[in-house]
């Protein structure tokens, strides 16, 4: 994804205290297992040829995008150097009704595009101008603080394991002119290395926009100018660009939340390389045939073909045996065949690029909505199982569940965070609703919270190797590795390796950290609401104020006031940032520094609300409710003073 929010880590925060807004299938749309037959029903024994792509992508899009409220979706498939079959479905436009034309329609690419980053990063190594193991501070006109005694390289940015934590800030802007340049992105937006270098994958949009930068440093070039050519040019891809907002000159398709609403506006993202590509389904075909025929097409070339060879190698394999990350590209073998790829995500486009380098294929898809209940990860996850299982079906699987089962999976319960997260932070909050579970079942199968089948339900995984699980019913495996005989890290292929999982610290547990975060907020809101409705009752009965039964003196007002408007100003921030990341921006700063001035008078209140709860249980005239009350809002108060300082929500710098 080019987004950060979880997908990056606050598109998940936007959960924080609301049920998820896209779980389940109430809404339609077929599960990946439903989809799949529909789409592969033609004959006994396919081939990939035309005729038979044609019946089988017929039987899949116009079912899939209809059901998931998704408005169009374009394909392609390229096999020995030329385009085999490639169409479009639904709309590119639904007020206009207009199709998508695969050679003409733009869609935005989201993270496929850091392809064309990474692409270009080989181009210059080739060249001699760059080193993927020197220190990239050798190419930069700031500096990368040195931490772990190691430096970022090439390959570390490459295949996500520099290190970075996770970033939002900037990452979209709500217009052309609030956009940051490439330069003041990088310069503003450097995040802490929270990993050491080369040891663990945390995805990461900045590392990919960093090296866009030095592409452009090395180069002497705007990135985008460079890109279009060194890259589209000598392809041919004249229908493909970097430029934010796409030329009136080009065909961009709308993009949508869901086909059935109005259509969303242009995203501007400030880390450009890492996802601001708008191209056509036919320019990527040609993009892939360039990879698939050591980096040329006819006479025009873009790698030689040692390039491209090393770029499509595994380079860092995060948890063996599972597969591994290749320069740029991820590894995600199925059914014994190699594939490398990447996804791509906005808000409103989806992408999805596989290739297959020994059989010489290549398949490219897109969609312009987010669709009914995340229809477009259904969408993208059966269409390509069920291609692969069509075309390239792998042997069946004969492996019995190993007798220590039950005892390897004891070790492994408890809970996990994501790599790709951010520790020192104000995002780091949204780790309390990121973190996954894993329990051992009675049936000494394995089930991971985060991994679920399509009603929602966590799958199931049995031992078929030492600490390695394979999904029952299905091929995915997820492995573990162990440092020194404890669980560091665990990991699955079924999803692309582009972020690992390690066991939770007990104090950062969402188990406690969340109900009581919960909590919290409904004592403040009780208390806030329930004592100035009781102080204006007894202001119109002109009562004595000195006879009330559980009076809220002015500390204890004002610590409730503060509290609840910073952790409710907090919630607004995660659930506003989830719905527009666009406002997460430089231009969210001032509000920022007025919850933690919230949360700084919360801080002051705490002892005198001690004192007031004390005086309150020694005073014979309290009620035992009103004294129990006044000890709730003590705790949540010392709860929020713990939130705040655990996650950095009084933090100074304004990074996220």
């Amino acid at each position: 994804m080019s987004l950060s929010l979880r997908s990056g880590a606050l598109i998940a925060a936007a959960l924080l205290l609301a049920a998820p807004a896209h779980a389940g299938g109430a809404e339609g749309l077929a599960s990946p297992r439903a989809l799949a037959p529909a789409a592969a029903a033609t004959t006994s024994e396919p081939r990939l040829e035309a005729s038979d792509l044609s019946a089988f992508a017929d039987g899949f899009f116009p079912y899939a995008i209809r059901q998931g409220d998704v408005a169009g979706a374009v394909v392609v498939v390229v096999k020995d150097g030329r385009v085999l079959f490639e169409k479009g479905y639904g709309f590119a436009d639904v007020a206009s009704r207009t199709p998508p034309d695969p050679e003409k329609t733009l869609f935005r690419l989201g993270s496929t595009s850091k392809l064309m980053t990474w692409t270009a990063i080989m181009q210059l190594v080739e060249a001699g101008k760059l080193d993927l193991d020197r220190d990239v501070n050798a190419y930069l006109d700031f500096h990368i603080p040195a931490r772990f005694g190691r430096p970022v390289t090439l390959r570390a940015l490459m295949t996500h394991s520099a290190g970075f934590e996770d970033t939002s800030k900037d990452v979209m802007s709500p217009n052309r002119a609030s956009m940051p340049s490439l330069e003041a992105y990088v310069k503003a937006n450097l995040p802490t290395r929270i990993f050491p270098p080369g040891e663990r994958v945390a995805y990461s949009n900045y590392g990919a926009t960093l090296a866009g930068y030095i592409v452009q440093r090395v180069s002497g070039e705007r990135f985008e100018d460079y890109v279009a050519r060194h890259i589209f040019a000598p392809l041919g891809m004249a229908h493909s660009t970097f430029a934010q907002p796409v030329p009136s000159s080009f065909n961009l398709a709308s993009g949508y939340q869901r086909a059935s609403a109005g259509p969303l506006p242009f995203e501007y993202f400030g880390d450009a390389p890492a996802g601001g590509l708008s191209s056509t389904a036919d320019d990527m075909a040609r993009f892939m045939i360039a990879h698939l025929s050591g980096g040329g097409v006819g006479s025009a070339r873009i790698l030689q073909p040692t390039t491209a060879a090393l770029m499509h190698r595994p380079a860092f394999q995060p948890v063996p045996p599972l597969p591994a990350m290749s320069l740029g590209f991820y590894d995600e073998d199925r059914n014994g065949h190699w594939i490398i790829g990447h996804y791509g995500d906005t808000i409103a486009f989806h992408a999805g690029l596989h290739l297959m380098p020994n059989d010489g294929v290549g398949l490219f898809y897109a969609v312009n909505s987010w669709g009914a209940n995340n229809a477009f990860i259904s969408i993208r996850t059966a269409f390509l199982r069920a291609f692969l299982d069509r075309y390239f079906p792998g042997p069946a699987l004969h492996e019995p569940t190993l007798a220590t089962a039950r005892r390897d999976g004891q070790r492994l319960a408890g809970r996990y965070s994501p790599s790709l997260r951010s520790d020192d932070t104000f995002a780091s909050l949204a780790t309390l609703v990121t973190q996954g579970v894993l329990t051992l079942n009675r049936d000494d199968t394995i089930s991971f919270s985060i991994f679920t089948d399509e009603q929602g339900h966590p799958k199931r995984w049995r031992e078929v190797s030492p600490f390695v699980w394979r999904e029952v019913g299905g091929q995915s495996r997820l492995a573990v590795r162990l440092i020194r005989g404890q669980v560091s890290a665990l990991t699955t292929d079924d999803a692309p390796v582009v972020e690992e999982f390690e066991p939770t610290p007990w104090p950062l547990s969402a188990g406690w950290n969340l109900p009581l975060l919960l909590a919290a907020l409904t004592v403040f809101t009780l208390a806030f609401f329930g004592g100035s409705a009781r102080w204006l009752w007894r202001l119109a009965r002109r009562a004595d104020p000195s006879i009330s039964a559980a009076p809220l003196r002015w500390p204890v007002r004002v610590a409730v006031a503060a509290n609840l408007a910073f952790l409710g100003g907090w919630l607004w921030v995660f659930l506003s940032g989830s719905a527009d990341p666009a406002m997460l921006t430089s231009q969210l700063d001032p509000f920022l520094r007025v919850l933690q001035l919230c949360g700084l008078v919360g801080v002051v209140a705490l002892p005198f609300t001690a004192f007031a709860t004390i005086s309150a249980w020694r005073s014979p005239r309290i009620s035992w409710s009103s004294r129990l009350f006044r000890a709730a809002i003590l705790l949540a108060s010392a709860e929020t003073l713990w939130l705040a300082f655990t996650f950095h929500l009084l933090s100074w710098a304004l990074r996220y």
